[in-house]
């Protein structure tokens, strides 16, 4: 009933069509995406594209393992309509052929089995102005409220804001991480798919949203903090600023966290809790 096809067995165009007509239709499966941020996937396929699974695979030690890719928070099971007896069949498939180090599901997947969760938050198209002034936490609108001496401004991605980026960002372990980081930016810049908003300090850009543009949501990559500034509330002035500009036609997802600080930060602009599932081998982590 499953079927395990390689890449240059997949029919594209049928997997295309199943991901654009999904219930769970999510940036991280398109073709385009997973071949910036894949060097090797495969599809899993239940009957004749009724529902796909894209699946990354990394080699380590000689050793082929199911991991996630960099940058990319969920994949799982797509299809019309999401069914956990399928989604089931597509688990068990996934753990008989592979070794899976880590893979993570996409909040619509539910399954018959109960498996662990991951936090992300998400806020649905909404009225600004009903937002700020109902959901936002208290606290968040004092903050956003003393940060009003900021300026708001929507820049290019080229060296100048690369530089910034470069210098600024935080949780990449190894240089090549990086370099993974600038080449997934630019892949982004050239497909219109980036929006880089900035907060300034007079004409000192001190704070910088990298905000993946999708048709109906906006994501965000990551918040760049200059770390000299940390005092200006930054962050919250330009989260506010996005959300004033555009929740009213785009959701906004904040991809993530399980990180209570940040979680709590999220949350604090009335985001909503999205959980997903995942599969981990404590053991093959232990040993990577």
């Amino acid at each position: 009933m499953i079927r395990r096809l390689k890449y240059h067995e997949i029919d594209f165009e049928k997997y295309t069509k199943c991901l654009d007509n999904s219930e769970q239709k999510n940036w991280y499966a398109k073709k385009e995406v997973l071949d910036q941020l894949s060097a090797n996937w495969h599809i899993l396929v239940y009957k004749d594209y009724e529902a796909v699974m894209p699946v990354h695979i990394h080699k380590k030690m000689g050793i082929n393992f199911v991991h996630m890719p960099l940058f990319c928070q969920q994949l799982g099971v797509f299809s019309k309509v999401d069914d956990s007896k399928i989604n089931q069949q597509f688990l068990e498939f996934l753990r008989k052929k592979y070794k899976v180090f880590l893979y993570s599901f996409n909040d619509k997947n539910t399954f018959e089995e109960t498996l662990e969760k991951r936090k992300n938050y998400i806020i649905p198209v909404s009225d600004y102005p009903f937002l700020r002034r109902k959901i936002y936490f208290k606290g968040r609108k004092s903050t956003v409220k003393i940060a009003q001496h900021l300026k708001y401004k929507e820049i290019d991605f080229n060296t100048e804001s690369l530089s910034f980026i470069q210098n600024n960002f935080k949780g990449l372990a190894k240089e090549t991480d990086w370099e993974r980081l600038k080449a997934y930016l630019i892949f982004l810049s050239k497909n219109n798919s980036l929006k880089l908003c900035g907060a300034y300090l007079n004409e000192t850009l001190i704070n910088l949203a990298l905000v993946i543009v999708d048709q109906k949501e906006f994501s965000l990559l990551g918040l760049v903090n200059h770390e000299e500034y940390k005092n200006e509330n930054g962050s919250s002035f330009l989260i506010d600023k996005i959300l004033n500009h555009y929740i009213e036609k785009k959701s906004f997802n904040f991809m993530g966290s399980n990180i209570r600080g940040i979680e709590l930060f999220f949350k604090s602009f009335g985001a909503e809790l999205h959980e997903y599932c995942f599969v981990e081998n404590k053991f093959l982590k232990r040993f990577s």
